[in-house]
């Protein structure tokens, strides 16, 4: 039990720092995703791929 809520809590920090590598990237651009608990939970539990969905989401709605 102790080692799930471990590798829960390593998914979401690797997920915060994931979301804060792109927007310094995309602070260029304009690209920005805001760093909250529903991109964090949606990066922690699609994986990296859900940040291509996020990104495609804020370029075309947004």
């Amino acid at each position: 039990m102790i080692k799930k809520l471990f590798n829960l809590i390593k998914k979401i920090i690797f997920s915060s720092f994931i979301l804060y590598g792109y927007n310094l990237i995309a602070s260029s651009f304009g690209l920005i995703i805001s760093i909250n608990a529903i991109t964090v939970g949606i990066l922690t539990f699609l994986g990296v791929p859900s940040l291509l969905a996020l990104i495609l989401i804020k370029v075309l709605i947004f």
